[in-house]
């Protein structure tokens, strides 16, 4: 079994990027993806913060193997996702990625390092290492658990931000308020009150003297994004409507606050991976492991719950991705070193 390090022992990931020298040259690295945009968001963040280019491959089973996932075998029609020539890595996300993830390293003769990112469902088997945030609640030799799941932003990524802003945010007058969007999810859905408190909060900002700008997810219910829409509108306002790239990194990096809807996991990271404050409004519904998430990052002084109005206070960014491509890189090395 792969030991890794202890996340106290990593530090918080409030540290810069991680090394291209992390891995020895020339290793590879194949992402398995299942097409959403928040799983590849982790993968190949930590894929970035490694220093390599991955291969992607897509793994889009059939409903059967689908549902069944990571029960399942994989689809035969996956059988790019684990043909060789055979990864030194293999990094996934997913429970649909898993038989693939798995069929891969029983084909490579166990040659392939195989990670796989967040708690899989068929336990500490899934993977070689699996990198658990730590609300998850996983724990295992082969288990490590950041504060927050990984992601692409970098300080590099939020300074060309700034230094190039998307035309719809360099018109917008400062302060600049950020309000990043979610939307339903299987814990809970976005109801009239919610939508109305949601439309209130960005009036309330704009008739203070802000600029808002706000973009949605493919979650956002229709009758939210339309409200949005509405109100959003220059001189103070912007709305990111579906058209064209998505600003939400330009919104990131030129934020003087972010509000964000705690119902993603993967926003709320994204947002402290930046120097802004952050406010997360609570979501809906049932949320055991979201309200440990966020009481973990308010008492490590990373995001407040937002009450209704902004303060004046600093925080130091937070990114377990460093930590997270560090304790790869050791655990790979100690995979490989008898290989070697």
């Amino acid at each position: 079994m792969i030991r890794v390090p202890s996340p106290a022992l990593a530090g918080e990931g409030q540290g810069g990027g991680a090394s291209s020298s992390l891995l020895p040259p020339l290793t590879t690295i194949r992402v398995l993806s299942d097409g959403r945009a928040g799983h590849e968001a982790q993968t190949l963040g930590v894929a970035q913060a490694l220093g390599v280019t991955p291969d992607i491959r897509c793994v889009v089973s059939r409903h059967v193997y689908a549902a069944l996932a990571p029960f399942a075998p994989a689809d035969p029609r996956d059988g790019f996702a684990h043909a060789p020539p055979y990864p030194d890595i293999a990094i996934a996300a997913g429970r649909r990625t898993i038989p693939a993830l798995r069929r891969l390293k029983r084909d490579s003769g166990g040659r392939t390092f195989t990670i796989y990112l967040n708690k899989p469902a068929n336990g500490l088997s899934a993977a070689d290492l699996i990198v658990a945030p730590r609300h998850d609640g996983l724990r295992g030799a082969n288990v490590f658990s950041p504060l927050t799941p990984a992601n692409r932003i970098t300080p590099e990524r939020l300074a060309a931000g700034r230094a190039a802003p998307d035309p719809s945010i360099a018109v917008l007058p400062r302060p600049r308020i950020a309000l990043i969007v979610g939307g339903d999810s299987r814990h809970g859905a976005y109801g009239a009150a919610h939508i109305a408190e949601l439309e209130h909060n960005a009036a309330s900002l704009l008739a203070a003297g802000r600029s808002v700008m706000a973009t949605a997810s493919r979650r956002t219910p229709t009758a939210l994004r339309e409200r949005l829409q509405r109100i959003l509108v220059a001189p103070s306002g912007c709305f990111w409507d579906g058209e064209g790239e998505n600003p939400y990194l330009s919104m990131l990096a030129n934020a003087d606050a972010i509000i964000v809807t705690g119902d993603s996991v993967n926003m709320v990271g994204e947002a402290v991976a930046t120097a802004a404050p952050v406010y997360v409004v609570p979501p809906p519904g049932r949320r055991i492991k979201i309200d440990a998430y966020l009481t973990a990052l308010a008492d490590a002084g990373a995001i407040r719950i937002w009450s209704g109005a902004l303060a004046d206070w600093r925080r130091a960014p937070l990114n377990a991705t460093p930590d997270i491509a560090r304790a790869v890189a050791q655990a790979y090395s100690a995979f490989a070193g008898p290989r070697r």
